[in-house]
């Protein structure tokens, strides 16, 4: 079964200096029927003007995802990290107890876009941590690289929930078939370019959840950017 989630039917919050698109229910967007898919609870897709940002504030019991389309993204927590995320990097943020931080776009006169993404950990009250690293090397391959899991496997970034992300930056076109299982829930989050998902066309924008299904096929165009989330 698949279910549609289009760009235009996201919600849409326009700050002057953020515009954020919301797929599942965020902050003063609230739909009950987009609370979430599995344990995926938010895809923010934002674009912070230069020179700004959020201030520092605080999370906890969530893993916080950050990937950066265009543009590099400035990070300080309480543990004491200080870093600059760009394009083909990940960040993972166990919120855990606790942990306050801010994002601001490290540049002072371009945009920077890029993806928020909350998953619920598999418990509660975990010591915070985090996690960076870039794929960038890996994308030249036009095929879905795993850059999170639960197990860290394949050199991916560790989080603490069964979850498998997948990003592909494709730089030719081409087709994947998956073996999956019944209890396994996916969904597909088009970053740019086009995807098919068993005969349903994607575009930029464009998210796709998938359930009972034993296997998938996936294919894109050249220059198609996307993300893949394998969930129990």
């Amino acid at each position: 079964m698949i279910t549609l989630r289009r760009s235009k039917e996201r919600g849409f919050a326009d700050h002057g200096w953020l515009k954020s698109n919301h797929t599942f229910s965020f902050a003063d967007y609230y739909d009950p029927r987009q609370m979430g898919f599995g344990p995926l609870r938010v895809i923010n897709e934002d674009r912070i003007d230069g020179g700004t940002g959020f201030g520092t504030h605080s999370h906890r019991d969530m893993e916080i995802l950050s990937y950066v389309v265009k543009g590099a993204l400035e990070h300080k927590d309480s543990m004491g990290n200080e870093t600059v995320i760009r394009p083909g990097e990940v960040q993972r943020l166990t919120a855990g107890t606790g942990i306050r931080h801010s994002e601001k776009n490290h540049q002072e006169k371009e945009p920077t876009h890029f993806l928020q993404i909350w998953i619920m950990p598999d418990q509660e009250e975990l010591t915070p941590g985090y996690g960076q690293k870039s794929f960038e090397g890996d994308f030249g391959c036009s095929d879905l690289v795993l850059v999170a899991s639960k197990s860290g496997k394949n050199g991916s970034i560790t989080l603490n929930q069964d979850v498998d992300l997948y990003v592909a930056k494709a730089q030719d076109a081409g087709e994947k078939h998956l073996k999956t299982f019944d209890h396994r829930h996916l969904w597909v989050q088009v970053i740019s370019g086009e995807v098919e998902v068993e005969g349903e066309k994607l575009s930029s924008g464009d998210g796709a959840g998938i359930e009972k299904v034993s296997q998938l096929k996936l294919t894109w165009v050249k220059g198609s950017e996307f993300l893949l989330f394998d969930m129990p």
